[in-house]
């Protein structure tokens, strides 16, 4: 639902002043930060009276041909959606990069430090042809040369370890861990679920 484009509404179309931020908190109706929108899609929600605006940059603008209103930058549901927890713990590789700091857990190599055709890569600790599965604690990061060297293996088979054991993160850390706040918006990250977690998501 909050993922839809600004659909057309009374208000005409509108524009963003040059130099806006596109993207806004969407908060639940408890004040659970949920996702990041697009503006308009915010500014659509607001209009329609199903959010309403909690922050607003006042020094930017939405201009519409009967508006002209703060662009928000913070949103509050005003019914309480139910978000499952299972789809938050999907093992995405965005997600699995985060969580090993975009290193591999071989060679303790970043990407940065990757030479040519070098990428990042999952690996499995138990590969899936011997019955391992894509569960949080049998994927890691790994960088393409060590993954092709372990190859069908298992870790005591080719003295490859980890450098840390692989665990499942924190449903905040895999929802907000790759996305990019402004500091208003890192506000009710840290409100809800604390200064610990939001030091965490620092680091990543």
């Amino acid at each position: 639902m909050l993922t839809r484009g600004l659909s057309r509404g009374a208000t005409g179309s509108c524009v963003l002043e040059p130099g806006a931020i596109l993207r806004c908190l969407a908060l639940n109706a408890s004040f659970e930060p949920l996702t990041l929108v697009p503006v308009r899609r915010a500014l659509r929600l607001v209009l329609d009276g199903k959010a309403e605006i909690v922050e607003s940059d006042g020094r930017r603008l939405i201009r519409s041909a009967r508006l002209s209103v703060p662009k928000p930058t913070v949103i509050r549901l005003v019914r309480f959606i139910h978000v499952p927890r299972k789809f938050r713990r999907q093992v995405t590789n965005t997600f699995l990069f985060a969580r090993d700091n975009y290193t591999c857990q071989y060679c303790g190599r970043s990407q940065s430090e990757f030479k040519f055709r070098e990428c990042l890569t999952r690996d499995h600790l138990v590969p899936l042809s011997r019955g391992g599965t894509n569960d949080w604690t049998n994927v890691m990061t790994a960088c393409s040369t060590c993954n092709t060297r372990k190859g069908n293996r298992l870790p005591e088979q080719c003295g490859m370890h980890p450098l840390k054991r692989p665990v499942e993160p924190h449903f905040v850390y895999l929802t907000w861990a790759v996305r990019k706040l402004t500091p208003v918006q890192a506000k009710y990250i840290r409100m809800f679920y604390g200064a610990g977690t939001l030091h965490e998501l620092a680091r990543a």
